[in-house]
């Protein structure tokens, strides 16, 4: 049965040479001289001149620096332009209300944001019920670039307090089935053009919890998959996290994939963006229902981040997409060997109750 989430678009300093006690004293002096030189500085123009040519990582590095800095970095607006100019899709009215109830706002969206589920802590125990999120809605802030240049933008927003969504398999659909977005990326005609491909595409998929405040980034970043389709010729490009669920049962390890379609367009073999869509699946490569998906999301909301740096992020990311497939094959193979002893058991039951029965017949007779 087909899954539909009710979505609704919303926009879119090294020292050498003299002895320890030379050594004290010019570190001091270094120290002093590189202080008196930050307050010489006018707040004015650290904040509108300096701070603002900062990403978001930098800026956290300089909240660190001194107590003045510290001051000048917490500034909102400052974060919302970070936040702004790192995810596009969150400028729209929705999502800055939403954004600005966060503890600390924007840094506080950023911080939450900008860590990928593949730096996340493994969970040590199954998810309980506590943990599933019972918001109306949620909200989707997705960016796609290739190349670096920016080709798909949008939020949209997701209903999921209704009986229909909770039973249904979960799925959000950023585009509707005649919505496409012209790109500039032409189509790869081979296994080494999809590779290529898979290394100039990165995707945001950042998940909002307006009611819990919180933020989480279901992205690989980049993709663990890109296949072009045999008959069609639309190439899809799979990203895709591992998120811990119920100990022992299919759901022990979820897939979080989102799947981008390309393909169609005609103006000089350039391909559009078709689809882009998020489902949640189990290890029996069943697409979970959305209470089941809610309690997986609940658990990643909550989750600790590590400090990773990004790269290594989306190697650790790719091993547990392959440790997850080698899983599911695994799961496979012994629901296979256990349904092939159980089919050789019913047919020797078979084979003893039909000689039994024919040495009855013949017996009596």
């Amino acid at each position: 049965m087909a899954t539909q989430s009710t979505t609704k678009a919303i926009g879119r300093v090294d020292y050498e040479g003299g002895d320890h006690h030379h050594q004290e004293a010019a570190a001091a002096s270094s120290s002093s001289s590189a202080s008196c030189s930050l307050s010489a500085i006018h707040e004015d123009i650290l904040r509108t001149h300096i701070l603002t040519r900062l990403d978001g990582v930098a800026l956290l590095s300089a909240a660190c620096a001194s107590t003045e800095l510290s001051s000048l970095a917490s500034q909102d607006n400052l974060w919302k332009d970070v936040c702004r100019s790192t995810w596009p899709s969150t400028d729209v009215p929705r999502l800055q209300e939403v954004i600005s109830a966060f503890p600390d706002g924007h840094r506080s969206f950023f911080s939450a944001s900008l860590p990928l589920l593949a730096d996340m802590e493994p969970y040590s125990e199954p998810a309980s019920a506590a943990s599933e999120i019972f918001a109306e809605e949620l909200i989707s802030a997705v960016d796609i670039y290739h190349r670096g240049e920016l080709i798909f933008s949008r939020a949209v927003e997701t209903e999921t307090g209704t009986g229909w969504f909770r039973c249904s398999p979960f799925r959000v659909d950023l585009l509707d089935p005649k919505d496409t977005c012209p790109t500039r990326i032409p189509r790869p005609e081979t296994e080494s053009g999809c590779r290529e491909l898979g290394e100039e595409l990165t995707l945001s998929w950042v998940l909002v919890d307006p009611a819990g405040r919180r933020a989480v980034n279901l992205s690989s970043h980049r993709p663990v998959s890109v296949q072009k389709h045999w008959l069609s010729g639309d190439v899809h490009a799979r990203f895709a996290v591992v998120l811990a669920g119920e100990k022992g049962a299919a759901s022990e390890s979820v897939q979080c994939g989102i799947v981008v379609t390309c393909g169609g367009g005609v103006e000089e073999g350039a391909m559009h963006v078709r689809e882009v869509s998020l489902q949640m699946e189990n290890l029996d490569g069943m697409y979970m229902s959305g209470k089941e998906s809610l309690g997986v999301l609940g658990r990643a909301f909550g989750g600790a981040r590590k400090g990773m740096k990004r790269e290594r992020g989306r190697e650790e990311g790719g091993r547990r997409y392959e440790e997850f497939l080698a899983m599911k094959r695994r799961r496979r193979e012994r629901k296979l060997r256990a349904e092939g002893a159980m089919d050789t058991l019913c047919m020797a039951s078979a084979v003893f109750v039909f000689a039994s029965l024919a040495f009855l017949f013949l017996w009596g007779r």
